[in-house]
């Protein structure tokens, strides 16, 4: 009987052992005014693969800058579950890496999206899960302030949910019965309507291997930062900023944050910088462990520790107070 010559042997080793030993891919989700074809945001996504040897796809959503700030998250969120199911390369799992308002984007994929591929780890950076009370505008000058107030007076009317995205997690602590009644996705997404509490949301949250929340110490973006860690401001006031684990979510365990974390698949991480700014060092001992099939003291080198990645992008403030003014004129009539 003829034996299989030895290249057949060594190709059929190949073929049987290359596919077990790569790493989980993973997505990346951008924030707002982002899109996938910036500098910041593909340099980032090619930073991770590199490091990682996992393979890395940014996932657009429509024409990505407009779209992140007038398409419903609750639309992105469709659209990326789309996206995702009919990628042949996520099919055995994919872990997340979200930025900014992608991390909700991200959770509704996980909560809502029925017959997608299981997501194994996510990864938060400055992700703003219990809402913020502020809509992340141009800075502080006073046009800013302006359009911030006049936002603000319609964000729970109809019009302004169905047109301006970040007005779905806006969480007013002053105005808790109009969000809860009006917000769009939000209070779905964190389980927070008592009546409408959908506990398939908590069975898929709590099936990530590990959440990482990474919140920036000087975060003036999000209000509060803590939000990053699921922690908020207590219904009626703007201050104290109640801890996460104190929080109604996480002690009644609406979606499934407090099973994670006594489980120790939670992660809290606190890194220095201003919204979305993370050094290289803070990235491979925070991100890269949790995309690479090697351990984290295997990630420590290749780069100069001690450097920073450039800022991920996001638009300057005459981009973000250009796109709000055009709202405001063509759709407010001011």
């Amino acid at each position: 009987m003829a034996h299989p010559p030895p290249l057949f042997i060594l190709i059929l080793i190949f073929i049987i052992i290359i596919p077990s030993s790569k790493s989980t891919p993973f997505i990346v989700l951008h924030g707002i005014g982002d899109q996938c074809s910036n500098r910041g945001v593909k340099h980032f996504t090619e930073e991770l693969s590199e490091w990682s040897g996992a393979n890395g796809y940014c996932i657009e959503i429509g024409d990505g800058a407009w779209d992140s700030w007038f398409t419903p998250l609750q639309d992105q969120a469709e659209e990326v579950c789309n996206k995702v199911k009919q990628m042949k390369e996520l099919s055995r799992g994919y872990n997340i890496v979200g930025l900014s308002q992608g991390n909700l984007i991200g959770r509704g994929v996980i909560e809502f999206c029925q017959g997608g591929p299981p997501v194994r780890n996510f990864i938060s950076l400055g992700g703003p899960h219990a809402g913020t009370a502020s809509v992340p505008m141009c800075g502080s000058s006073i046009m800013c302030i302006i359009a911030d107030t006049l936002i603000k007076s319609e964000i729970y009317s109809d019009y302004i949910q169905a047109h301006l995205a970040p007005s779905g997690y806006l969480k007013l602590p002053n105005n808790i019965p109009a969000y809860l009644e009006k917000c769009r996705f939000l209070p779905r997404l964190n389980n927070e309507l008592p009546e409408e509490r959908n506990s398939t949301y908590k069975e898929r949250f709590t099936s990530l291997q590990n959440l990482v929340l990474i919140m920036f110490e000087h975060d003036s973006v999000l209000i509060p930062k803590e939000t990053a860690w699921f922690g908020y401001y207590p219904d009626g006031a703007f201050s104290p900023v109640v801890p996460p684990e104190q929080t109604q979510l996480y002690t009644e365990d609406w979606i499934g944050l407090k099973a994670l974390n006594e489980a120790g698949k939670v992660k809290f991480i606190s890194v220095e910088g201003n919204h979305l700014g993370i050094s290289q060092r803070d990235m491979k001992k925070y991100v890269i462990p949790y995309l690479a099939c090697k351990s984290s003291s295997d990630t420590e080198g290749g780069v100069d520790q001690g450097s920073s990645v450039p800022k991920v992008w996001e638009p300057s403030p005459f981009d973000r107070l250009f796109s709000m003014f055009n709202f405001l004129r063509e759709h407010l009539r001011l």
